[in-house]
């Protein structure tokens, strides 16, 4: 089995990234292959039907496409932007909706989320989970939040709480599983 792994945030020290360091750090114990996208390495540029009838879809878009068709299942783990999807990720998604076939319809899909707020990011998974499936992919019913995550992570990529490491563990293996 082999699952793309992205963390929808640009930012250097997200941590959502952290979050999918470790996630790419522990599949691979459940016989997962993963390959992870760095989201800044996309390059994209904001949607707009009147540059894509001119110019098509960009390569950017293209390449991650076929990365994410040649998997068998999309990992994201996003930030929650004003109780939202990141622009940034939403465009990434509209991108590909262009792509045909679409590239996730009918794959696995897990969401991911890590926050400072004390709800890890919940309203923004529910959010992104509307264009995911409304293209087709199949968003697996339970989430993973990570509430209070700027004190979540350790120096060396690991989590403070052991409660956490369980707790992702029996996620991802319950997902790999279905």
């Amino acid at each position: 089995m082999k699952w793309l792994l992205l963390a929808g945030s640009m930012r250097k020290e997200s941590v959502n990234k952290k979050l999918m360091k470790i996630v790419e750090n522990r599949v691979g114990a459940l016989g997962v292959q993963a390959e992870s996208v760095a989201f800044e390495s996309i390059e994209m540029p904001l949607y707009n039907g009147d540059l894509e009838e001119a110019k098509g879809v960009p390569e950017g878009i293209q390449t991650f496409a076929k990365k994410l068709a040649a998997a068998d299942a999309w990992v994201i783990s996003s930030p929650e932007y004003n109780f939202s999807v990141p622009g940034t990720l939403k465009n990434l998604i509209d991108w590909l909706s262009r792509v045909k076939p679409v590239p996730f319809k009918g794959k696995k899909i897990l969401l991911l989320s890590a926050s400072p707020s004390l709800v890890g990011g919940n309203r923004g998974l529910l959010a992104l989970r509307v264009p995911l499936e409304a293209c087709g992919g199949f968003v697996y019913p339970t989430m993973f939040s990570l509430s209070s995550a700027y004190e979540a992570f350790t120096e060396n990529n690991s989590f403070v709480d052991p409660k956490n490491e369980k707790r992702l563990e029996a996620f991802l293996k319950e997902f790999s599983s279905c």
